[in-house]
């Protein structure tokens, strides 16, 4: 008798399923929020003021992710068009202590925070007596313990309803005994999420869940269970030389707090500079300020790197659809099967969905063109349950 095979379950992701999965940027008030998301959004936006809620209502933009496997199908494919990958970013107005209990507007700023799929935290670590800070001065450790715990209490009061609604189902006994088993199963579930956020003081990310227990927090929509990347917003002088008296205690804080999010230093100030400029004069700029210059999209490598690692925490992958009428990146999210993948393009694609003619980028680039890696034998037919790779290109077979 041949072993029988380990079937290893597959690890359900935290967090809203979906392709248009949005980021949101979430930091006290005079952080340089809404300046970062003009940056970004190449406009005005955000409303950026020296006074804390200038933003009320969030403002959403579209950021091209920069992608070197994208240029290099552009140049070996030469298309009239192309459209790269893009992230979905939103300015949040700025938190302060006591927005869980609804001080400073802060049960609608939450309520935004609830309704995107990850977190750029921007925390301030430069000094400007001209820009006023709602604590009093300049201390980003103390900032980003209260954005911590106002998420953190939020996420419990929610936790303690959602306790209240699913005590009352189990009590109330209607069902059968496998529903009713089912509902203690949930119940059981919100209290140990409870006990995990309210007495470990953890955030939900950072804890090891079944899928089962992941079906039911998704539920929840909690704030810690979103993703977090926290951008140290620096002044320009500090950012080119690479140095920050608090870049150190930040590291350490988030390695004591939240071991394993990630930390990305920039400037807004230099990127404010940096936006008027010619694509050209940035790179000149950059060089002479002894940094990399910008990519092929225009983006400069600071927020190159942040917009690639906003689009990476959201489990975003990418694939492409190449010929000379246009060059395409569809946004997909990891683990989507090619049916799935193919109804991104369009809905009948899905539903008449026959199979997929794949072959991978490192194929394409070891052989050189769409030719060679056909006749090769490496482009292959794929059918619906076939997962997608970051990187596949793509035609998509449909019915009539």
């Amino acid at each position: 008798m041949p072993p029988k095979k380990t079937v290893v379950e597959k690890k359900t992701l935290l967090g809203r399923p979906g392709n248009n999965l949005k980021i949101g940027i979430v930091g006290l008030p005079n952080v340089g929020k809404s300046s970062f998301f003009n940056v970004l959004s190449k406009s005005d936006l955000g409303k950026a003021a020296n006074f804390p809620y200038a933003t009320i209502d969030p403002e959403e933009t579209r950021i091209p992710v920069p992608d070197p496997r994208f240029d290099h199908l552009t140049s070996v494919y030469k298309p009239k068009a192309t459209v790269p990958a893009f992230l979905t970013c939103i300015d949040i107005a700025g938190l302060t202590k006591g927005a869980s209990t609804g001080a400073g507007l802060g049960n609608s700023f939450l309520s935004h925070v609830r309704a995107v799929d990850g977190i750029f935290q921007v925390v301030r670590a430069f000094d400007d007596a001209e820009v006023i800070h709602v604590e009093g001065d300049v201390d980003p450790l103390r900032d980003m313990e209260i954005i911590q715990t106002e998420l953190r209490l939020k996420d419990l009061d929610w936790l303690e309803k959602a306790i209240v609604i699913k005590t009352k189902a189990c009590k109330g006994g209607a069902g059968t005994a496998l529903e009713g088993k089912a509902r203690k199963e949930e119940l059981a579930i919100v209290e140990k999420v409870y006990k995990f956020v309210g007495e470990e003081l953890k955030d939900v990310r950072k804890g090891t869940w079944t899928n089962r227990e992941i079906d039911v927090i998704n539920e929840l929509q909690l704030l810690t269970a979103k993703p977090v990347i926290y951008l140290v917003n620096l002044s320009e002088r500090d950012y080119v030389r690479k140095k920050n008296k608090w870049l150190p205690k930040i590291k350490a804080w988030i390695d004591e707090n939240n071991p394993g999010d990630q930390l990305l230093p920039f400037s807004v100030a230099l990127e404010e500079r940096l936006v008027p400029l010619s694509f050209e004069e940035q790179g000149d700029e950059l060089v002479k300020l002894g940094l990399a210059k910008a990519t092929a999209l225009g983006t400069t490598p600071g927020l190159g790197k942040i917009t690639t690692a906003g689009y990476a925490a959201l489990n975003l992958i990418r694939y492409f659809t190449c010929g000379p009428g246009e060059v395409r990146a569809w946004t997909i999210q990891q683990g989507t099967k090619a049916q799935q993948a193919a109804g991104v393009i369009h809905t009948d694609f899905e539903a008449k969905f026959v199979c997929g003619e794949i072959f991978s980028y490192a194929d394409l680039v070891e052989y050189g063109t769409e030719t060679a890696v056909k006749a090769a034998g490496k482009q292959r037919q794929q059918g619906k349950t076939y997962e997608m790779v970051d990187g596949d290109i793509c035609f998509w077979k449909c019915g009539q």
